[in-house]
């Protein structure tokens, strides 16, 4: 059984791996000249920075990412974060840094009480889409300081405030953290994942293609038959695309001797599809500003969400005796340089005090988003062409944070190709 996956980001990769370990003949194309999409290291300085993502998966040694890779033999080290989350709040003309569990405490007794049976709900009960995570959170909790750290959070993890994803996705993630856990840093980075999926792939036989840009996927009717790439026509049994449902749609080349339009509902879904757009700020410090290898909330910030100190699991990730900060930014308006300001504003507070070293301000939109759909509003990963998929971060599992879920969604998708090609 011949497989073309399109694009080498990690869900390309974690699909090629595991579809080659199944049995698969696989063969990868990229557009660049390297692999990993915006999951990969580049190196600036002697710093380890990203093309996108965090050198961070959400559910560390026990989500959906870890299992795939230990599923298919890819050698990954995860140093488990620990704590997984502290929290960064005023107190007098200073900050004072809290463990998730002091900050629920520091709220009233009701709020308090509010807190408990929304986590009973939300892991008994789950919600609808129906309404917005914040307002399923407001129901019960009428405390501004909650609400903000569900913005942080949602930023952090998500790239969106907690108004712009549904109760249905927000209660799943909270469900998923108490039956997975926290978060934890690859050895590595975001590039030894890539890497060591490379290495499962090429020992398995599959064939991973750089700067091969696909032109075309063409299609007899309904059914998928073949890419067109550098001028040829390559036939495959299933196409499997990372670029997300709309950017595989505009791809499409119909022929035959009928003429096959998608429904009208498909469509509507693509119209539905809106990307979220970030801005990651990576700072450089002599002197450790973060003292544990979890994610620091900064709820009172005006646009960070928050940081974290890789280099406090993996100082190779910088050099010698120095440190890497990620900060985060899940962005609320189109004029970038007035986000990013307003970002490196929140700095001067947050580090106040302290000196470091702005290394570089990195913006993710358009076609190089955060995410190519928002979290718990994409539409799947089968598509109206017979034998044509979609994973990556345009087509995530229900409750699945960024990588672990479009680890969900890989999984999802492989048990389908499994299922209907056997």
């Amino acid at each position: 059984m011949r497989v073309c996956v399109i694009g080498a980001g990690l869900g390309g990769m974690l699909t090629a791996a595991k579809l080659c370990k199944t049995g698969y003949d696989v063969e990868v194309f990229e557009q660049l000249p390297f692999i990993g999409g915006r999951f990969t290291n580049i190196e600036y300085k002697g710093y380890q920075l990203t093309t996108g993502a965090l050198h961070m998966i959400p559910h560390g040694e026990n989500g959906p990412l870890s299992t795939l890779l230990s599923d298919v033999g890819a050698n990954v080290d995860i140093i488990p974060s620990n704590p997984a989350t502290t929290i960064r709040i005023p107190d007098g003309d200073s900050f004072e840094d809290v463990q998730f569990g002091e900050f629920v405490s520091r709220l009233s007794f009701w709020n308090r009480l509010m807190y408990r049976l929304l986590i009973l709900e939300a892991r008994l009960l789950g919600a609808g889409n129906n309404y917005s995570f914040k307002y399923w959170i407001s129901r019960r909790l009428h405390d501004e300081t909650a609400l903000n750290f569900a913005d942080a959070f949602c930023g952090w993890a998500l790239s969106v405030t907690s108004e712009q994803i549904t109760a249905k996705e927000g209660v799943a993630i909270i469900k998923n953290i108490y039956n997975r856990g926290g978060s934890g840093i690859p050895v590595g980075g975001c590039k030894a994942v890539i890497n060591a999926l490379s290495e499962v792939i090429k020992q398995s036989g599959g064939k991973i293609y750089t700067n091969h840009k696909v032109e075309k996927i063409i299609s007899e009717n309904d059914v998928i038959k073949s890419i067109r790439v550098k001028n040829k026509n390559l036939a495959y049994d299933v196409i499997i695309s990372n670029l997300g449902h709309i950017e595989t749609q505009k791809l499409i080349h119909t022929t035959g001797s009928g003429t096959y339009t998608v429904s009208q509902e498909y469509k509507n879904k693509l119209a539905s599809i809106v990307p979220s757009a970030g801005i990651k700020i990576n700072i450089a410090s002599d002197t450790p500003l973060i003292d544990h290898t979890g994610v620091l909330l900064t709820p009172y910030a005006k646009r960070i969400n928050g940081l974290n100190q890789v280099t406090n699991a993996d100082p190779t990730l910088a050099p010698q005796g120095k440190h890497l900060i990620m900060a985060h930014i899940a962005v609320r308006s189109s004029d970038l340089e007035r986000e990013a300001r307003l970002g490196l504003e929140d700095l001067k507070t947050i580090l106040h005090g302290v000196n470091y070293e702005v290394l570089m301000v990195q913006t993710y939109h358009s076609k190089w988003p955060v995410n190519r759909c928002i979290s718990g509003r994409d539409i799947g990963n089968t598509t109206p062409y017979k034998h044509l998929y979609v994973v990556g971060d345009g087509a995530k599992g229900c409750g699945g944070i960024e990588v672990d879920g479009i680890a969900l969604g890989v999984e999802n998708t492989v048990k389908e190709i499994m299922q209907t090609t056997t």
